[in-house]
C-alpha cells in the first residue's frame, strides 16, 4: 500500500490510488483495512443492533449450503437472530443484517469509508450515491449460493476466514443476458455448474482484508473453519442505477413475450424505457419508506417464506 505511518494508522480503508485508478470500477482488487476491532462491528454490539433493525431487514438460515442451492430447499435455523449472533460459534447459521446505514452510528461509518475511497478513486471516480451497508455472520463451513448483486461493493472481512469465488460479468457464459435482468420475485441465487470455476478467481480472507467487487460480478462465498463476521459497503453509481431500471424493465416486457435487446443497444429505447422505469416507481415509493407494506409487498411477489425471521413470528 502507498500510505505509512500515522496517515495509514488514521485511515479506514487503504487504498492504493495507482491500482484505483487502473482497475475501479471495472474489475476487483485486494485492499487493507483497520475495521476488524472496529467496536460497531463485535458480536455483542452486532446483537444489539438486530434490535434496532425493521425485521424485514434480517434474514437468516443454515449455513450448510451448496453453491447451487434451490432457493425452495433452503433449510432454517430455529433461532432468534439475537440468539444466532451470540451464539454463532455454535450455531450452524448465516445471517445478514441489511441497510445497517438505517442506524445513524452505521451511516457514519459507511460514509466515512466511501469518502476515503473516493478520495483514493480521485476526482474522475462517479459519485458514490445510495450508500447501503449489509453485515453477515456466519457459523464455520458456511455457503452463501452463487449469485448477483445490483451494487457495487467495498468488502471487508473482521473475523475468521472466509473464500470468495468471483467471476468476470463480462463472460455470458457464466450469467447470460437473461440472468442479469431482475424483478420482484426473482431469487438471487443463479444457476451454477462446477465447470465455472476454471474460470474464476478465488479471494481468500482474513480479519483486515478487503475486496472491491464491481456491479454484477457473480459470486459464491464460504467461510472457513471459525465463525466469521464480514461486511459489504455498497453503493450505486448512476451507470448502476440506470442498468438497474433497464434490467428490470427488460425483465418485465420478456415475461409479457418481448425478448428484449441489451442494455446499449437501443439508446433511445433505452431511454423510454427509464423513464417508465421512473414514473411507474414514483408513487410506489412512499408505500415502501412502511415496514407494513414492504411486507406485504414481499407476501405478494415472494410468497410468505420469503424472509425468515418474518416466517418465524408468524
Amino acid at each position: 500500500m502507498t500510505t505509512t505511518g500515522k496517515d495509514a494508522a488514521s485511515r479506514i480503508i487503504d487504498m492504493d490510488p495507482a491500482i484505483m485508478r487502473a482497475r475501479f470500477p471495472r474489475e476487483p482488487f485486494t485492499f487493507r483495512h483497520a475495521l476488524a476491532d472496529h467496536p460497531l462491528l463485535q458480536l455483542e454490539a452486532l446483537a444489539a443492533l438486530v434490535g434496532e433493525l425493521p425485521r424485514d431487514r434480517i434474514e437468516f438460515n443454515s449455513g450448510r449450503l451448496q453453491p447451487n442451492q434451490r432457493p425452495e430447499d433452503t433449510p432454517g435455523v430455529d433461532l432468534e437472530p439475537e440468539e444466532i449472533v451470540r451464539r454463532i460459534e455454535t450455531a450452524g447459521a448465516w445471517l445478514v443484517l441489511k441497510n445497517v446505514e438505517a442506524v445513524p452510528a452505521y451511516r457514519a461509518l459507511i460514509e466515512a469509508a466511501l469518502a476515503e475511497a473516493a478520495q483514493s478513486a480521485g476526482p474522475a471516480a462517479p459519485p458514490f450515491s445510495e450508500p447501503m451497508g449489509f453485515i453477515f455472520v456466519s457459523s464455520a463451513n458456511s455457503v452463501t449460493p452463487f449469485h448477483i448483486d445490483y451494487e457495487e461493493n467495498f468488502f471487508v472481512h473482521l473475523h475468521g476466514e472466509k473464500f470468495m469465488h468471483v467471476f468476470d460479468n463480462r463472460d455470458r457464459s457464466i450469467v447470460d443476458e437473461e440472468g442479469l435482468e431482475t424483478f420482484p420475485g426473482k431469487h438471487r441465487n443463479h444457476a451454477y455448474r462446477d465447470a465455472f470455476e476454471a474460470k474464476g478467481q478465488v479471494f481468500t480472507f482474513g480479519p483486515g482484508d478487503g475486496l472491491f467487487l464491481p456491479y454484477t460480478w457473480p459470486h459464491w462465498v464460504r467461510t472457513g473453519g471459525d465463525w466469521s463476521i464480514s461486511m459489504a459497503i455498497t453503493w450505486k453509481s448512476p451507470a448502476d442505477r440506470r442498468l438497474n431500471k433497464l434490467y428490470f424493465t427488460n425483465a418485465v416486457l420478456r415475461k409479457l413475450g418481448l425478448p428484449q435487446q441489451p442494455p446499449g443497444r437501443r439508446r433511445m429505447l433505452d431511454a423510454a424505457k427509464v423513464a417508465a422505469y421512473d414514473a411507474a416507481r414514483l408513487p410506489l415509493e412512499p408505500l415502501r419508506r412502511s415496514e407494513a407494506m414492504r411486507r406485504r409487498l414481499r407476501a405478494l411477489f415472494f410468497g410468505r417464506d420469503a424472509n425468515y425471521f418474518y416466517r418465524k413470528a408468524e
